[in-house]
């Protein structure tokens, strides 16, 4: 079906789901930035084209559209075919631990396995009541700071990016939810201008992709800031500064976690002798470490 045949036969939202749901079934289109199957995909760009809520109730779906409402559906549907552009970025929304958050191609897509870690506040690794600053390297578009702040209200939250595109993202995620009392954005190279604060709780989703694996990544990925995604030959460019520093601006009760994803192979591989604790999740995701601030000042020793 054509454009202008699509246009003038699909009338319902219903329509567009299943149409969508088919176009998308035809293609090798990715899922993975924030959707992991075609209807969820469509689902999403279509509730999103529509400014509409995901819990509509299924009466609504029976609801007929404009002609501009069921223009531009289509119209993203060919960008999220044709240019493999993800669909949180034709609708400038991603969610991250039940928030959202606007979302550009000058950030990544959030998609981490640490929004189950936040939304647990920690426990057992912390006490959430000994939690009073909290600092998240490469922040991107702050989403995990922001996501701390809400987790720890009493908590202040340092967001670190090297990106000056990506902390405009943040800084503008931080007002609309409001937090530019709770949460700072701070423009640094890792530790290099970071405050010298000891912190309850330093977390990091750091580029963690290696030279290889950026050669192979789908094409929806191109669209993601390559700064955001790769680290290096073997993708532990980031993590190993971090490594390197972290220890000095934690507490003595201080914890570290970081998630290396695909990296965490050749990150056991290159510390043989540092005791990683690997996380496991509930919702899926792998890949993530904790270390204390006492471990960390073994490394570093």
């Amino acid at each position: 079906m054509k454009k202008n045949q699509a246009i003038k036969e699909l009338v319902t939202i219903k329509d567009f789901i299943r149409w969508g749901f088919s176009q998308l079934n035809q293609v090798e289109v990715h899922y993975g930035h924030g959707t992991d199957n075609a209807m969820d995909d469509i689902y999403a760009l279509v509730m999103h084209a529509l400014h509409l809520p995901f819990d509509l109730p299924a009466s609504y779906l029976d609801s007929r559209l404009t002609l501009d409402e069921r223009t531009k559906i289509i119209d993203w549907l060919e960008k999220r075919i044709k240019e493999r552009i993800p669909t949180a970025y034709l609708s400038n929304e991603a969610w991250f631990a039940h928030l959202p958050f606007y979302v550009d191609e000058r950030v990544l897509i959030p998609r981490s396995p640490l929004a189950e870690l936040i939304e647990a506040e920690f426990v057992p690794w912390v006490k959430p009541e000994e939690v009073h600053h909290i600092l998240d390297l490469c922040t991107g578009s702050g989403c995990i700071a922001i996501a701390c702040a809400y987790a720890f209200s009493e908590a202040h939250v340092d967001a670190v990016d090297i990106s000056t595109d990506a902390l405009d993202v943040t800084r503008r995620n931080i007002q609309e939810h409001q937090l530019e009392g709770q949460v700072s954005a701070i423009e640094s190279d890792v530790f290099e201008k970071v405050p010298p604060v000891k912190y309850d709780l330093i977390i990091s989703n750091p580029p963690y992709v290696s030279l290889d694996e950026m050669q192979s990544l789908p094409d929806e990925y191109r669209h993601e800031p390559a700064l955001g995604l790769e680290a290096g030959e073997s993708g532990l460019e980031i993590v190993s500064r971090i490594l390197a520093e972290a220890g000095e601006y934690l507490n003595e009760k201080g914890i570290l976690i970081v998630e290396v994803g695909n990296s965490e192979a050749a990150l056991v591989q290159a510390y043989p002798n540092v005791p990683f604790m690997w996380l496991d999740f509930a919702r899926g995701g792998e890949g993530v470490f904790m270390l204390t601030a006492e471990q960390l000042l073994e490394i570093e020793g």
